[in-house]
């Protein structure tokens, strides 16, 4: 809680340095609000007493107080409530989502994109900066309306001592409110999921990439009947947390009603025996009748503040995952490798699953070398890349640079000194140019540096295609040019190109989507890029790929299996050896020679 309120005075200051007149008048409104209430209250007693002793003056200024209290109350809290609108819009919008997304972006790792706790916590997140302006706001409200509370309690008292017990009547929907609000709180976090699912299942329905094959397949009905039940699983959920939140709220005011009515009675005896005048009996009516309404503006206030927290707390944790999942390496990476990179005995295991992905790894990889990495899917190729390019830390055992623990080196700076093709490339549509110039943001513009890049990964006959060559804008959706999926692969190919010094040069599956004749141009243009950045900074390439065909020119290939290094050595070593990579290897070339003759017919 301590933390809560810590978080809600920071969003505060962070109010009053970008818009201090604004924030300013805020308060003032939101406190200008206070006596206005009790204002009125006392007016009205005022013209009652004036009425019942004929004295019109009295009764008229009573009167005229009343209406201006009333109508001043109403024009300040619509004010603020604008303001307040005004303030959230450019705050909540524009700096803290982009809080949120430098968060997000500063954390090294995957993890909270592989694991659905995480990501539940993080959808709770999305497009949350409104509400996380508005909770301070409305913990302001939530002070002056219990501060005006205080005020009619107090002209309670005045009339009699005895109407305090309404206090304790009035605390009632506020303490079962905060009940129910909980329910509320905890539904939406255990919805979160449910709704991820059918934000994609929509997207799946709706977007270009999936629609050839739900239609053809028919598949469309069953996915638009999927996205509906998690839609109206995740409602439910909160439907029904929200009918409980419900229930809790009528007993509290059920309670409330009932002391009302008892306080009620005890003043109308009063008044009857000459103890309290008629003004005092409109005033306690009125200030009691105020009192439940400034009870509920209260406890309205107190249930966004607590609702508040469905943002507020999920933004407290990604900021202690960040601090805590950062890499604490402070050390630079070589300008040139000189010894290599070796594991040692390095084990990893995915969160939340049992088994090892990599299971007491343990080789070296020569300064140099060109290292193909190969195996049956899922035995541990692309996790090796992860280790690698430091998007986890290993398990156990310790991944070394020329004689430096990886953890000791500075993310930033590795990853400065890594190119990456991987098989999940991203699609980014923006212009082809941009789209490529990102995998080096220091030469995003550079023309000659990009030309390069796409010359490397043999796709210059894909932009001498494009409308406007490397400033067309790709994706349908932006008024664009669609690529087909090996044009995307060549995309992140020159993206991997525009490195000119790394020290580790990744392709992981890189030509998954081309045909034979492509890939194997491509392979020939980067086993001569490899060989170049080897005599550049002493550079690593790792080709991690299914297609055995392609890594016969690798200077040492490593066999993975069920997270095991079973296997290392040349391609003629492996095929001499007579073990799991030569019968891998005989199996795809016993496919690819076979006539078309031999293949069963069914």
């Amino acid at each position: 809680m301590i933390r809560y309120a810590k978080l809600l005075a920071e969003l505060l200051r962070l109010s009053w340095r970008l818009h201090p007149l604004p924030t300013a008048g805020l308060l003032a409104l939101r406190l200008a609000t206070v006596p206005t209430t009790p204002a009125m209250a006392l007016a009205l007693r005022a013209a009652v007493d004036g009425i019942v002793h004929r004295d019109p003056g009295t009764a008229a200024a009573g009167a005229a107080v009343a209406v201006i209290a009333y109508a001043v109350g109403m024009y300040l809290r619509s004010l603020a409530d604008t303001l307040e609108v005004m303030i959230g819009d450019r705050i909540g919008t524009l700096h803290i989502r982009r809080h949120i997304e430098e968060h997000l972006a500063r954390l090294d790792g995957l993890e909270h994109l592989e694991r659905t706790d995480l990501l539940d916590r993080i959808t709770v997140l999305r497009g949350a900066g409104w509400r996380l302006n508005h909770a301070p706001w409305q913990a302001v409200a939530a002070g002056c309306d219990a501060l005006r509370l205080g005020l009619l309690l107090l002209l309670l008292a005045a009339v009699t001592p005895w109407l305090l017990l309404l206090l304790g009547f009035a605390a009632a929907p506020l303490w079962f409110d905060q009940r129910g609000q909980r329910s509320i709180v905890d539904a939406e976090t255990r919805t979160a999921e449910a709704f991820r699912l059918q934000r994609h299942l929509f997207n799946l329905a709706t977007a270009a990439a999936g629609g050839k094959e739900l239609r053809v397949s028919g598949a469309g009905p069953e996915i638009a009947r999927r996205q509906r039940q998690a839609w109206e699983a995740a409602v439910d959920g909160r439907f029904r947390a929200r009918l409980r939140a419900a229930a809790w709220s009528v007993a509290g005011w059920t309670l409330y009603t009932a002391g009302f009515a008892t306080g009620l009675v005890l003043l109308i005896d009063r008044t009857a025996h000459g103890q309290a005048t008629a003004g005092d009996l409109v005033l306690a009516v009125t200030v009691a009748v105020t009192l439940r309404n400034a009870v509920q503006e209260t406890l309205f206030a107190v249930s966004h503040t607590t609702s508040g927290r469905t943002v507020v707390e999920p933004l407290l944790w990604l900021r202690d995952y960040v601090a805590t999942s950062r890499s604490t390496g402070r050390r630079t990476p070589p300008a040139t490798l000189r010894a290599g990179i070796t594991l040692d005995r390095v084990a990893f295991t995915y969160p939340g699953t049992g088994r090892p992905a990599l299971d007491d790894f343990s080789c070296h990889l020569p300064a140099g070398a060109v290292v193909a990495v190969v195996g049956e899917y899922g035995s541990g190729k692309t996790t090796l890349v992860k280790l690698l390019t430091k998007l986890y830390p290993p398990d156990r055992g310790r991944i070394e640079v020329d004689g430096v623990d990886l953890a000791d080196l500075a993310t930033t700076e590795w990853r400065a000194r890594i190119s990456a093709a991987f098989q999940d490339f991203g699609r980014f549509h923006i212009p082809f140019g941009e789209t490529v110039g990102i995998g080096d943001l220091t030469h995003l513009h550079d023309t000659g540096r990009i030309t390069d890049a796409v010359h490397a990964a043999d796709a210059r006959p894909l932009v001498d295609r494009l409308p406007d060559g490397l400033d067309t804008q790709l994706g349908r959706q932006f008024d664009g040019v669609d690529l087909s999926e090996g044009q995307w692969q060549r995309t992140a190919l020159a993206r991997a190109s525009m490195r000119t010094d790394p020290l580790l040069f990744v392709l992981d599956e890189p030509t998954a989507s081309l045909d034979a004749p492509s890939e194997h141009h491509i392979f020939r243009r980067y086993l001569v890029r490899a060989r170049e950045l080897a005599a550049r900074t002493g550079a690593i390439t790792v080709i991690v790929s299914h297609r055995f065909s392609t890594v016969t020119g690798a200077d040492h290939i490593l066999v993975l299996h069920q997270g095991r290094l079973v296997e290392r050595g040349t391609h003629d070593e492996l095929l001499a050896a007579g073990g799991r990579y030569a019968n891998l290897y005989n199996i795809q070339a016993t496919a690819y020679r076979r006539p078309a003759s031999d293949v069963p017919m069914m």
